[in-house]
């Protein structure tokens, strides 16, 4: 898969773009995907700035605890709050022009940056449709004394109003529950979440995640009968997502 250029037709591509993802938008054609399903760094993992600045490994380490996996690293997840709310609305407004009329975006977010990530979808242009709560079952954090982090969010907005899909009824939490052993990226999310958020879209869409990683919604994307468009900035999870 070649990296994208201005003749290169979206529509008839599956391809991993290596580089920025505001940088890369800016190239792409206004209303060439259907729709964006993406999972931002959240520049999270702390209640504090400080705890926000450490590296995303030591961040999330359980996962590291419990798999015995060494886990590389990611960039991007060190803004503060009100940085990161105007970063994201940058990369949305980008993300709205590139979306047909119709389309829908989901976005991922943890409990912190939730109340921001919301604000974000607005000041990029999008119309706010809700959440949806991703409850991890038994794969959640533990916490003595308090309640377990148990969910983490996506965040779904539409381009003007929403295609209505072939009249489906989705389901307003999804529970799956992902082994921390099948993760490669410290921050993947399990293809049985992706797959269902996919049904928001008809078979055959054009689906764009500007923070591919792992290329886990590519994969996701290919099985549910999608094409994708995946921007991702470290070189090194660009060739892994390609693969």
């Amino acid at each position: 898969m070649s990296e994208w250029h201005p003749d290169m037709p979206l529509e008839y591509r599956n391809q991993i773009v290596h580089g920025e993802a505001l940088e890369v938008l800016l190239r792409l054609p206004a209303d060439s995907v259907d729709g964006v399903l993406t999972d931002p760094p959240y520049s999270s993992g702390g209640l504090m700035r400080s705890d926000r600045m450490g590296a995303s490994t030591s961040k999330y380490c359980i996962t590291e605890r419990t798999t015995m996996k060494t886990f590389h690293g990611f960039s991007g997840d060190n803004r503060d709050q009100r940085s990161y709310e105007y970063w994201c609305a940058l990369w949305l407004g980008q993300c709205l022009r590139v979306t047909r009329p119709g389309g829908v975006l989901c976005m991922f977010t943890d409990w912190r940056q939730l109340p921001v990530s919301t604000d974000a979808i607005q000041a990029g242009g999008w119309g706010w449709r809700g959440g949806v709560p991703w409850d991890k079952t038994e794969a959640c954090r533990p916490q003595q004394g308090r309640f377990a982090n148990q969910c983490e969010y996506v965040v779904w907005a539409s381009k003007g109003g929403v295609d209505a899909n072939d009249g489906k009824c989705l389901p307003g939490i999804i529970r799956v529950y992902g082994h921390p052993s099948e993760k490669e990226h410290i921050a993947q999310k399990p293809l049985g979440v992706l797959r269902q958020l996919l049904a928001l879209w008809r078979p055959g869409s054009v689906i764009l995640d500007p923070f591919a990683g792992f290329g886990s919604t590519a994969v996701a994307c290919v099985e549910e009968g999608h094409r994708f468009i995946g921007i991702e900035q470290e070189v090194g999870w660009a060739e892994r997502a390609r693969e």
